[in-house]
C-alpha cells in the first residue's frame, strides 16, 4: 500500500537541543523532512516506552519517520523523559512514565518552532504552523491524547489535568491505553495515573489504530478491546482501524527489524504507514481524498489487512 504521493528525498537532522527550563535536562528533539516543497505540514511524533535503550528516543519509529517525511511532512521527534537513554532517577517527578512532561515536551516544541527552523538548513519559511498534527504508539498514544484534549489527574488526591495543545488539529493514536477501570494490578500499583483519563473531552479529530490480538496483560485485563477505548469513549468525529493478527507492535512500527516486535510483519507497517498518513492529509486538508482512496484499498482485496469504523 503507497501513498497516493510519490515519496521525496529526506533530511534528517539530530539532536537539536531545545532549552527547557524547569525540566531537568533539555529537550533534544530529531527533525525530518522532505528536501523539496513548501507549505508543509508538522507531525509531533511520540514514542513509546519500551525495552529497547534507543528506540524510545529520537532514535525510534523510522518506519514512521521516514515514511511521513518523504510524503511531505516536517517530523519532530522529541526524546522524552522516560528513555532509557536519560538514564533518569526515580525520585524525579513523575517517575517513571513523565505523564505530563510528555505532554509539556509537545508544546516547548511548537513553542520553539522559529528555533528549529533556522537549525535545519533549508527548512526555513517551508513550514506550515496552521497544519499540525500528533502521532504516538503505546505510552506515546497516551501523550497524544492528552494533547488531543483528554484528561488524567495527578495523584493522590489531585485535581484535573488538562493538556490539550490547540495548536494541534488532528492525532493518530496507535495502541494506546485505554479506560482506567481495566487496569492491571501491575498498572494499578506502578502507573496509578492511567486511572484518572478521561476520553469524553477528546474531541479534536483522531484516528485510533488497534491490534485484535493486543492484549497487554501487563497492563489491562480488558483484552486487546482496551486499545479501541480512545475511540469507543470519546466523542467524534473518529476513527478506527482494527488490524487482523496486529499485536503490540502492529508489525514493526517502532524500528526496522526490532527484535522485540512480536508480530513482525512489513504489509502490516505499511497499512499503518498508508492510512496514517492518509487520514492526517485529509484532516489537514479537508477535501483530500487521500482517507477515502485509502480506506477502500484496504478493504478492496480477498485478504484485507484490518477494518475501518467511523462516528
Amino acid at each position: 500500500m503507497n501513498a497516493l504521493n510519490p515519496p521525496t528525498p529526506v533530511l534528517s537532522v539530530s539532536p537539536l537541543v531545545l532549552p527547557a527550563p524547569g525540566r531537568g535536562v533539555d529537550l533534544q528533539v530529531r527533525v525530518s523532512a522532505p528536501v523539496t516543497g513548501s507549505h508543509l505540514p508538522v507531525l509531533l511524533l511520540s514514542h513509546g516506552h519500551g525495552r529497547s535503550n534507543h528506540l524510545s528516543s529520537l532514535n525510534g519509529y523510522a518506519p514512521l519517520a521516514h515514511y511521513f517525511a518523504a510524503h511531505g511532512f516536517v517530523v519532530i521527534q522529541p526524546t522524552h523523559l522516560d528513555s532509557k537513554t536519560l538514564s533518569l532517577g526515580p525520585e524525579v517527578p513523575d517517575a517513571p512514565l513523565y505523564w505530563r512532561s510528555r505532554a509539556q515536551d509537545m508544546t516547548r516544541i511548537l513553542d520553539q518552532l522559529d528555533t528549529i527552523e533556522g537549525a535545519v538548513l533549508g527548512l526555513a519559511g517551508r513550514v506550515d504552523r496552521g497544519r499540525v498534527a500528533v502521532l504516538g504508539h503505546s505510552m506515546g498514544g497516551h501523550t497524544a491524547s492528552l494533547l488531543l484534549g483528554a484528561r488524567s489527574r495527578a495523584l493522590p488526591g489531585g485535581t484535573d489535568v488538562t493538556l490539550a495543545e490547540p495548536r494541534i488539529k488532528a492525532g493518530v493514536l496507535l495502541a494506546a491505553p485505554g479506560r482506567g477501570d481495566a487496569l492491571s494490578a501491575f498498572a494499578a500499583e506502578h502507573y496509578p495515573f492511567f486511572s484518572t483519563t478521561d476520553f469524553s473531552t477528546m474531541t479534536t479529530p483522531t484516528l485510533v489504530v488497534a491490534g485484535d490480538q493486543d492484549d497487554s496483560t501487563h497492563l489491562t485485563v480488558a483484552g486487546p478491546s482496551w486499545h479501541a477505548d480512545p475511540y469507543t469513549l470519546a466523542p467524534g468525529p473518529k476513527s478506527l482501524l482494527t488490524l487482523f493478527g496486529a499485536e503490540h507492535g502492529l508489525g514493526g512500527v517502532s524500528g526496522y527489524d526490532v527484535a522485540e516486535t512480536t508480530d513482525e510483519n512489513p504489509a502490516r507497517v505499511a497499512a499503518v504507514q498508508r492510512l496514517s498518513w492518509a487520514y492526517l492529509r485529509s484532516a489537514l486538508y479537508p477535501g483530500d481524498p487521500a482517507w477515502k482512496d485509502a480506506q477502500r484499498a484496504l478493504t478492496d482485496t480477498a485478504a484485507p489487512l484490518g477494518r475501518v469504523e467511523s462516528k
